[in-house]
């Protein structure tokens, strides 16, 4: 597909090495579009950017080699680009501080103007924890909440799932090229993404999995929605990033607690601490974003039926090893093994690093 003069006009400058997204916006504020700034003179140009930019700008902005592949993208129907000057483009972002000037996207255009919450976590999440992800997104999904996440493993994929289960679908937010799939664990549900969701990436395409482009990612994550829920996360991770970011663009924060031994739950207290609202359930979630007229029904696991396994009331929901365990029932250790197998493949326990024991609800 041959690209039209306006979107040609984005490209070279949006793509021009050294010419971030403020100085852009501040030359569209000053010219009015894309084609009046490439036409201005280098005088006028160096009002509002460097001398060095100025002159890159006069004589065509960004090298053909870093866009003219564009148009065969955009052959496939699915894809589009999205500039600012566009009535597609996502209004919640035109409230960030630092909205991308161009978004390229796969999937249903329809998605970026909807509600939507995010919901991250951890890669490395457990059983519960994933379960809650799934269980949650799909809940608030069919009350109307389009699910966001970053494509991640563990508590992203997690939630993308749920959202795909829902009536109002997902949105990926990667940090990569819209042509680059990471992690390659993933490519299955980024297909799935592509045909029944939306990806989204401000990056051009070809770009690989720099480091530095998820930080970047993270504030289109939550700035594309209306508020960012954490389900589990460590005192380090970088969910706890996004949800400061969440805070910083007036977004609200929700997250789930957890045990207060489990590492993945030190995060969430954390935030919960400093404000964040408790959820137990996806009606929290609504009626703090003022949407309790959306009944979400949520839950986590099938129903069991019949007595518990009495081993399971010795674990708790609480993390447990297998000498505590013992203490507690007063069972061989080699019985208590067996049965945790069991468990395991009935799903309704885990097994967690260092050789500890967790019950999923």
């Amino acid at each position: 597909m041959a690209l039209n003069a306006d979107l040609e006009a984005w490209l070279r400058l949006s793509l021009l090495p050294g010419l971030g997204h403020r100085s852009l916006r501040k030359l569209l504020v000053a010219l009015g579009s894309p084609e009046k700034i490439l036409a201005a003179s280098r005088r006028v140009l160096s009002e509002f950017v460097a001398e060095k930019i100025a002159i890159a700008i006069c004589q065509g902005g960004a090298e053909p080699a870093l866009w003219s592949g564009v148009g065969a993208w955009l052959d496939d129907p699915a894809n589009r680009v999205v500039t600012l000057a566009d009535t597609e483009y996502p209004q919640l972002l035109l409230e960030i501080p630092d909205p991308p000037p161009l978004i390229y996207i796969k999937g249903r255009l329809d998605l970026l103007n909807r509600p939507a919450l995010a919901i991250v976590g951890s890669r490395n999440g457990t059983a519960q924890g994933l379960a809650n992800a799934e269980a949650f997104a799909t809940a608030l999904s069919n009350a109307g909440l389009t699910i966001i996440s970053g494509l991640a493993l563990g508590i992203d994929a997690a939630a993308h799932r749920g959202g795909l289960a829902g009536t109002s679908s997902t949105i990926a937010i990667i940090g990569t090229g819209l042509d680059v799939v990471y992690p390659a664990h993933n490519r299955g549900l980024a297909h799935k993404i592509a045909a029944g969701g939306t990806l989204v990436s401000e990056f051009p395409l070809g770009t690989p999995a720099l480091a530095t482009n998820f930080p970047r990612r993270n504030r289109l994550i939550c700035g594309l929605s209306k508020g960012c829920l954490v389900v589990e996360a460590a005192v380090s991770s970088g969910s706890l990033i996004t949800a400061r970011l969440a805070t910083d663009q007036g977004r609200e924060v929700f997250a789930i607690p957890g045990s207060i031994h489990s590492p993945l739950a030190k995060g969430c207290h954390a935030l919960i601490k400093q404000g964040a609202k408790l959820v137990e359930s996806a009606q929290d979630v609504l009626e703090e974003l003022g949407l309790a007229d959306r009944p979400a029904s949520l839950r986590v696991a099938p129903a069991t039926t019949g007595d518990p396994d009495p081993l399971l009331l010795h674990i708790g929901f609480d993390p447990v090893d297998i000498d505590t365990l013992q203490q507690r029932c007063g069972l061989d250790i080699g019985m208590i093994n067996t049965a945790l197998t069991d468990l395991e493949l009935a799903g309704l326990v885990e097994a967690l690093p260092g050789g500890r024991w967790q019950r999923v609800s």
